[in-house]
């Protein structure tokens, strides 16, 4: 996987938001808000390819989760992120 070129992750008035810039802009018609989670994953992989495996790794690195939880969450957002367009396979 990998994040589409075009979309930035961006800190409006407090809160993680993903927009699109440039091409990106043209074909998407929505913002996407990311918790503190979401947006500490998208920081670690931004210009990088990456997979679910990838996301969970973070995820244990960085947060008191066991390793089933993890793969659910990681997988979770994964699958989230590719649906609403902002990241390919």
């Amino acid at each position: 996987m990998r994040i589409i070129d075009g979309f930035k992750l961006r800190e409006v008035c407090g809160e993680s938001i993903v927009v699109p810039e440039g091409r990106a802009l043209v074909n998407f018609n929505k913002m996407i808000s990311l918790n503190e989670t979401a947006a500490y994953l998208w920081k670690n992989v931004e210009g990088k390819d990456f997979d679910a495996d990838t996301l969970k790794q973070f995820l244990l690195d960085a947060y008191d989760v066991d390793e089933e939880r993890a793969s659910r969450d990681a997988a979770a957002i994964a699958e989230k992120w590719v649906e609403n367009g902002i990241v390919e396979k």
